[in-house]
């Protein structure tokens, strides 16, 4: 897969605050790629600078194969975008918000019929066609944005923060349409959420903290190398945790159960093997991705949502 974003080193500083400063990263076509960071730690100021917002100090940033400095009128209509705050007027229908944005990258008539039945089916508001925008709720329009940004057909959507304030059912159905949208039109997805369990299915992770990447690699691969595993006992013998004491187990009570944390999968077999005669009922849980950020940051991911 081709390299349809290449940032190399990245800077923009207010006074004296390096919001980004000298970061360098690539995301593949078709790929899902997700910014991981807390507030002010410089995701959205460069998705800002991507999308030309604002201006950046230093850098070069690429958008397939063009210069974000030269090639700006071609970048636009490559690009569709989900801020964090809904853009589109609250004193128009849906419809007609549409249709307006539609217009504006030369989507009319029946292109644009045709393209706003299949987002509506998709995305699932064929009923609030007619309905104004400022009167749905903030699920509602959270999934009008993203047909917004998705209605010119777009190589490359950036998503900020995109499913805050969606139910986990709609939330579903918006990444079951993107990922068919990935594998079907090699829709590029570059993601910046707080949401574990959206960037634990991304292809490729940043993690970005005052400015700077700290860690990037594979969510497998973060976990790996960032995150411990760890054994739950939940039904043991009298006695277990006098013969962990006794060997050094380092063991920390959760309710009425014990937590083990350990590095390798092979330790937590060991322990297992070693007092199975002691243990009833067990499970063994992967390390996860808030683990990863909290453990590379030192930081609570949770903060970004405050």
């Amino acid at each position: 897969m081709k390299d349809i974003i290449e940032i190399k080193e990245l800077k923009k500083y207010f006074k004296d605050v390096k919001a980004v400063d000298g970061i360098s990263f690539c995301v593949k076509e078709g790929e899902l790629f997700a910014f991981l960071g807390l507030n002010g730690a410089g995701k959205s100021t460069t998705i800002n600078i991507i999308c030309n917002i604002l201006s950046k100090d230093s850098g070069e940033v690429y958008i397939d194969g063009l210069s974000l400095d030269k090639d700006i009128s071609k970048i636009k209509p490559i690009l569709g975008v989900v801020f964090q705050e809904n853009v589109l007027d609250v004193k128009l229908t849906v419809y007609e918000n549409l249709k307006y944005r539609a217009a504006l990258y030369g989507l009319r008539g029946k292109a644009f019929e045709d393209r706003l039945t299949y987002l509506a089916e998709k995305l699932q508001f064929k009923d609030l066609l007619k309905r104004s925008f400022g009167k749905l709720s903030g699920g509602q329009q959270r999934r009008i944005d993203i047909a917004r940004a998705l209605i010119h057909s777009p190589k490359i959507l950036i998503l900020d923060e995109p499913t805050t304030g969606l139910d986990p059912n709609t939330r579903i159905t918006v990444w079951q349409f993107l990922n068919e949208l990935r594998r079907d039109d090699s829709l590029t997805v570059l993601l910046t959420t707080h949401y574990m369990e959206e960037a634990a299915e991304a292809d490729y992770v940043v993690i970005i903290d005052g400015g700077k990447i700290v860690a990037s690699d594979t969510p497998n691969n973060l976990k790996n190398q960032y995150a411990y595993d760890f054994v739950k006992i939940y039904n043991y013998s009298d006695g277990l945790t006098n013969r962990f004491d006794s060997d050094g187990v380092k063991y920390y009570k959760e309710g009425e159960g014990i937590v083990i944390e350990v590095k390798e999968i092979s330790k937590a077999k060991e322990i297992l093997t070693k007092y199975a005669d002691s243990i009833d009922d067990f499970e063994v849980v992967k390390g996860r991705m808030d683990n990863v950020f909290l453990n590379v940051t030192g930081k609570q991911l949770k903060e970004a949502s405050k």
